[in-house]
């Protein structure tokens, strides 16, 4: 199906990027700034992504629940597990993530095209819809990640994305004092998220978001400490 295929996923996730990477190599020698190639790809990406969700909706998208794809592992490390442990890296869709794509596709379409009026006739122009378009692919990593450090990995790129477009009028020093803030409240989430991302390994072993949906009900009311923290402790 056309609503479940990795092609599909692959696109919403990439077509920011693609638009991100144009935008900062020629933008500024395109028409309009290139504004239109920025345009186009949330556009489409907010297309797609309504294809997800109304397939989510009627109920034949996710014929097992969700719809996991793995490209390849970012770690292995047989010690921890007699079968190897490894980090899967790949995209996981569920009934929330087609939801999410929508929202974040949809609320990316509005903001880009009233930026369009609102940035109209400034200098750097085309690099603005460049960090737009960064901005939107930071979160459909968070929204696509099939594992806990892929999540972080957007988490991290958001806090970037946002930097670069708080501090965009860095001439102004409320902007940069602005950007800067932003910058040291991220920083402080950062910590918070390593640390919740090390205690969900230590407790289930994993960081992978299916398995850790498969191992939470038999977790429940469990006071028993996990091998791996036994391991590491």
């Amino acid at each position: 199906m056309v609503e479940n295929s990795i092609t599909t996923y692959a696109l919403i996730l990439l077509l920011p990027l693609a638009a991100f990477a144009i935008q900062m190599f020629v933008g500024k020698r395109l028409p309009r700034g290139g504004d239109w190639v920025v345009l186009g790809a949330i556009c489409a990406a907010f297309v797609l992504s309504l294809v997800v969700f109304f397939a989510a909706l009627f109920g034949h998208a996710f014929e097992h629940g969700a719809f996991e794809w793995v490209a390849t592992d970012w770690l292995r490390d047989a010690s921890l597990a007699p079968s190897g442990w490894t980090l899967p890296m790949g995209i996981l869709v569920d009934n929330v993530t087609a939801m999410m794509l929508v929202v974040v596709t949809g609320c990316s379409t509005l903001i880009f095209t009233f930026s369009t009026g609102y940035m109209h006739g400034h200098p750097r122009y085309s690099r603005f819809f460049g960090y737009l378009a960064l901005f939107a692919f930071s979160m459909l990593v968070l929204v696509l990640g099939n594992n806990l450090l892929a999540l972080y990995v957007g988490w991290e790129l958001v806090g970037v994305s946002s930097y670069l477009l708080i501090g965009f009028w860095y001439k102004k020093p409320s902007a940069n004092a602005a950007a800067i803030k932003a910058f040291v409240v991220n920083r402080v989430g950062d910590l918070g998220f390593m640390l919740g991302i090390f205690g969900t390994f230590l407790v289930f072993g994993t960081v992978s978001i299916p398995e850790i949906l498969a191992a939470a009900p038999g977790m429940a009311g469990s006071n028993n400490p996990s091998r791996f923290i036994t391991k590491f402790l």
